[in-house]
């Protein structure tokens, strides 16, 4: 459709740049062309079944390693939850639970599994919901479902918990790697596959990391039209770990460590932990 005094203008990117564009009526505006990196995500295979406490960074190095693929500064190494837990000894048989009543009254009214409640309970310091789901959080402050506590790809008869400190497993795995391989910038985001509020599907999060500053910032950068950002905080571990997810998977590819390589990031006091929303600036707590 055609408009009198209609001006358009259109900004195409150079190869190494995003391509931008603006549409206006009646005027022409200027359209900075931003910086666009290259990010892979690069999948290491050949990570072997943990079941039991394991020396993780050297096992990722030696995957590496036959895999020909070199770790090189500036990577995100994203590795999942499970294999962290693993490693760690957070597997627990089912016959060593003891069920209480309390829990053993919450599963049958649900029709949930007493051992998971009962392990969710013992994971938790509140209780958020218990009808129709069991809603969470955790000692260290993860909302989730059952305390995290989950049987996929655990042992037969056997449950995993999540780290007991998430950011803490993220700087041991960056700071034994770098040791290792020499490396003087290094991150590590641990991750978890969980559903959201609102939201149908679950998608990889973030729940610790060491290395990146769990946000990044825009406020006081301009968008396209000049307006400076005022309240812009992105949580950037969440971002990567959910890019990560399309070379893990979630049930039985055999990919739980991954590296995001060309993404360009700083580190900072801001962690895993930070992340949860704060009790107080919960609006529906």
């Amino acid at each position: 459709m055609a408009h009198t005094g209609l001006q358009n203008r259109i900004l195409r990117s150079s190869s190494d740049h995003r391509q931008a564009f603006t549409v206006a009526i009646g005027s022409v505006h200027e359209c900075r062309m931003l910086p666009s990196p290259r990010i892979q995500v690069i999948a290491v295979e050949g990570i072997p079944v943990i079941d039991g406490p394991s020396d993780l960074p050297e096992i990722i190095l030696r995957a590496l390693g036959r895999s020909g693929e070199k770790l090189v500064d500036g990577d995100v190494i994203v590795v999942a939850q499970k294999i962290v837990s693993k490693s760690e000894g957070r597997v627990v048989r089912q016959s060593d639970v003891q069920v209480s009543e309390h829990a053993q009254g919450i599963a049958k009214r649900n029709g949930f599994d007493p051992w998971q409640v009962q392990l969710a309970l013992d994971e938790s310091r509140e209780v958020l919901r218990s009808e129709r789901v069991f809603i969470t959080e955790t000692r260290n402050g993860i909302v989730c479902n059952f305390s995290g506590v989950d049987r996929s790809n655990a042992p037969r008869g056997s449950y995993i918990l999540l780290p007991e400190n998430p950011d803490a497993s993220a700087e041991h795995i960056m700071r034994v790697v770098i040791e290792r391989t020499g490396l003087s910038r290094l991150a590590v985001i641990v991750s978890d596959t969980q559903g959201r509020p609102w939201r149908v599907g679950s998608v990889n999060l973030a729940i610790g990391c060491a290395g990146i500053n769990a946000f990044k910032y825009n406020r006081g950068k301009q968008d396209l039209y000049g307006r400076v950002l005022e309240h812009s905080t992105v949580c950037q571990i969440d971002e990567l770990a959910a890019a990560a997810e399309h070379a893990m998977g979630q049930a039985g590819e055999g990919v739980p460590v991954v590296i995001v390589r060309g993404y360009p990031y700083s580190d900072g006091p801001e962690h895993g932990s930070n992340v949860p929303r704060p009790k107080s600036e919960d609006l529906f707590r």
